[in-house]
């Protein structure tokens, strides 16, 4: 079985600070390959407390998409789960630049804790347009996004399905380029209003994601990562409306989601 499980949904510093949502990232389960996309605060917690468990000694690998905190916060925790606290040595790392080396801007400031890093069997740098493999899954990092630290968004690349995350960013129209063909797309969206505060932060409203689902025509578009404004709007009902207005399914994630793509994407 193919499975998303969404072990948070949560953006922005206050929804995740005051943790209205969880913010534990992404579990998928593509071809009997694990992944962890964007450990934040919470995930290892979040993978105990999940029904049933989801033990991190069965992750073929961990992805970060940037090094934020929201995204970040428990990625060395889970280094340590999957490894077994280093005594088995297993599973494959892929990160930015910044999340592992000398920063010119932060000197010397990385995420990921460099004890740790021989506790994996392999490291991978993250780059724009970059194609990599995991177990029986490809995917692609084809663009680098415009957002505040070396951000990318993941195009993964089943035996049945093509799924875009489309990460933290400001909206510029070669999203829709990149992202194309993709039976499922999982959009992060922080802000509900396009407004003058919307349009100064490097993040995607509602009216983006609107316009990047109404191009790329997906099968299913999952909204998640939702900051303040979002959560008040009632997801659930924003979901909705957008569904009735493209004629395309979607839906808001909430914590716990466990999405199975047969039955989703039929």
């Amino acid at each position: 079985m193919n499975r998303i499980k969404f072990l948070g949904t949560a953006g922005a510093r206050f929804v995740v600070a005051k943790q209205i949502r969880a913010s534990g990232g992404i579990w998928m389960s593509l071809d009997d390959t694990n992944i962890l996309v964007d450990p934040g605060p919470g995930t290892l917690v979040k993978c105990a407390s999940s029904k049933p468990k989801l033990d991190p000694q069965t992750l073929d690998g961990i992805i970060l998409t940037h090094r934020h905190l929201d995204h970040s916060a428990d990625i060395n925790v889970m280094i340590e789960a999957m490894t077994q606290g280093g005594f088995k040595k297993k599973g494959e790392l892929f990160a930015p630049k910044d999340a592992l080396c000398v920063c010119i801007k932060r000197e010397d400031d990385p995420v990921i804790l460099k004890y740790l890093r021989d506790f994996v069997e392999k490291i991978h740098i993250l780059q724009e347009g970059g194609n990599y493999s995991l177990g029986k899954i490809n995917f692609s990092t084809p663009l680098k996004h415009i957002h505040g630290v070396e951000t990318y968004g993941i195009k993964f690349k089943s035996s049945k399905y093509t799924i875009s995350l489309i990460v933290d960013t400001k909206f510029f129209p070669k999203l829709i380029e990149v992202y194309s063909e993709s039976d499922l797309i999982i959009i992060n969206v922080v802000r509900y209003k396009k407004d003058q505060i919307s349009l100064k932060m490097d993040h995607l409203n509602l009216y983006d994601a609107k316009n990047i689902i109404q191009k790329i025509k997906p099968k299913l578009a999952v909204l998640t990562h939702f900051g303040m404004t979002m959560v008040r709007a009632k997801p659930w009902d924003v979901a909705d409306k957008l569904s009735s207005d493209l004629g395309i399914k979607v839906i808001s994630a909430k914590d716990g989601l466990n999405l199975e793509l047969e039955k989703e994407l039929s």
